[in-house]
């Protein structure tokens, strides 16, 4: 059995420990709910935008389409993998990182496959693979629309150019505080929907609907990035806050079963010191 010693600095160390994960998770808390406030409130615009571009896209004829439409033979893919810059985060990272590892290995075995890093933990993940072309973990320390919107006019121009035949985002969505779902989203080209519900409502479009469709999708675009980033962004709150409320579950119970374990050991030492002290009184009675 360890000494006295050993086992108070353990428990000191166990209980600083706790104070650490307790503090990091009342600020995860707050946080999350600024960040959760923001994907809410943005999500079902978003959504409704993607929606409504990619059923007017798919009304238009091919050679009057988006160049944002244009379905190439896919040899050159485009990964935009979003993490966080910090770890301690559970499994947040890692989900990610494995998600990309499959398209890369399995899906896109057989085609050229770049990445985009945003997030530190992407980009030192892929670095080491030499397939990260760009590094936008800095968008996090300003997270607006305007910063993620270079990204994204970046990606279109790169797809614009035939640089590459298809874009995808892999992040983590928001659904709880405790459950993050892995998500993979083509970016480009467009997806178009299933159906003709645009075509056969009764809309009058002014000026054209090319015009509206050429105007839009960017827009379109660049707020689909933002809503993966503003996803991943409150999706790691929330992660961190799970964590760091089981690391501070694991410490307090740790730091118990340290304190039995040190009352345990001072009390067999009292009781050897009281064998001892007895023993030396028979001896001289003796």
């Amino acid at each position: 059995m360890a000494n006295l010693k050993e086992i108070r600095n353990r428990i000191s160390s166990v209980s600083s420990t706790m104070q650490i994960t307790s503090a990091m998770k009342m600020v995860s808390a707050a946080k999350l709910k600024k960040a959760q406030d923001a994907i809410t409130a943005m999500r079902p615009y978003a959504d409704k935008l993607t929606e409504l571009l990619q059923s007017l896209s798919a009304t238009l004829d091919a050679d009057s389409g988006s160049k944002y439409s244009t379905q190439r033979e896919v040899n050159n893919v485009l990964i935009v993998t979003i993490t966080s810059n910090r770890g301690l985060c559970g499994a947040f990272n890692s989900n990610i990182i494995k998600q990309t590892q499959n398209l890369i290995n399995n899906v896109y075995a057989d085609k050229k496959v770049s990445v985009v890093a945003i997030g530190k933990k992407a980009n030192d993940a892929f670095s080491k693979q030499n397939i990260v072309i760009a590094n936008k973990s800095e968008v996090f320390d300003d997270l607006t629309f305007d910063n993620v919107a270079e990204i994204a006019e970046m990606l279109m121009e790169k797809f614009v150019a035939g640089e590459f035949d298809k874009i995808e985002i892999v992040y983590n969505k928001f659904k709880n505080a405790a459950t993050q779902i892995v998500m993979t989203e083509q970016f480009l080209p467009i997806v178009p929907v299933e159906g003709e519900a645009i075509n056969n409502a009764d809309y009058i479009f002014e000026p054209s609907k090319i015009e509206i469709v050429e105007q839009l999708i960017p827009k379109s675009l660049k707020t689909q990035l933002f809503k993966g980033i503003r996803d991943s962004f409150a999706s790691e709150h929330g992660a961190r806050m799970t964590a760091m409320h089981k690391a501070t579950d694991n410490a307090t119970e740790l730091r118990d079963q340290l304190k039995l374990t040190y009352n345990k050991a001072r009390q067999a030492a009292i009781t050897n010191e009281i064998l001892e002290i007895v023993g030396g009184a028979e001896a001289l009675n003796n």
